[in-house]
């Protein structure tokens, strides 16, 4: 490896590096989404293997013909490997907060030649979500920023079919990170039924089931 781009490979770390210091230390004071122009930081060479979209799509089970919500979609990153898993017959609702976040996601949806992703623009835990909708629903690097994060899990959960599941992804150094033992009290605390985790405490997802209600 070359000095030119062993430099470039230290300035880049030393530059995510000090992005994420000084927005964590502003996120403790308040929770806040990512800017639009920070998008580039779950896309950059140091989280792939880890984050990579179609990880992340298998392991939430997604398959053709499901309805899925992308909750917090931020850029489309994930957005557009469920929106081509699902194909024709299934659909994505990206949602997001951000109104920049959604032109980056609409942009990179029509790149790919999709048109079964419909775009939203809420907040979690304002009960926008129909109900009883979506096979899964993905919070991927998500759920630190949500304001009321029980409101926002019960939202998500009212909006599952009975039986389908919330996949959470969560990744140091995010200054939103959130532990898994704070992720299943929460899950737990809406009704969700964890199934299965993955990865570690520094990368993780962790799939939680809404559960079928059984006729008396």
């Amino acid at each position: 490896m070359n000095k030119k781009l062993v430099r470039s490979l230290l300035l880049g770390l030393g530059l995510t590096g000090s992005v994420m210091i000084a927005w964590r230390f502003v996120s403790r004071l308040k929770p806040l989404p990512c800017p639009a122009w920070m998008s580039w930081l779950l896309e950059n060479p140091f989280t792939r293997g880890v984050m990579d979209a179609p990880l992340l799509v298998q392991r939430a089970g997604i398959k053709p013909g499901m309805r899925v919500l992308d909750a917090g979609c931020g850029a489309g990153r994930v957005t557009v490997e469920a929106a081509e898993k699902v194909g024709e017959t299934g659909e994505v609702v990206a949602l997001d907060i951000q109104p920049a976040m959604l032109e980056k996601a609409r942009a990179r949806s029509k790149q790919a030649g999709l048109d079964n992703v419909r775009f939203m623009l809420s907040a979690l835990g304002e009960g926008m979500l129909p109900e009883n909708r979506f096979d899964r629903a993905l919070l991927v690097t998500v759920l630190g920023e949500i304001p009321d994060r029980k409101a926002g899990l019960e939202e998500i959960a009212a909006s599952l079919k009975p039986g389908g599941l919330l996949s959470i992804t969560e990744m140091i150094p995010d200054p939103h990170y959130q532990p898994i033992r704070a992720v299943r009290q929460l899950a737990h605390s809406v009704g969700l039924i964890e199934t299965r985790v993955f990865g570690n405490k520094m990368v993780y997802t962790v799939n939680f089931r809404k559960p079928v209600q059984r006729k008396l």
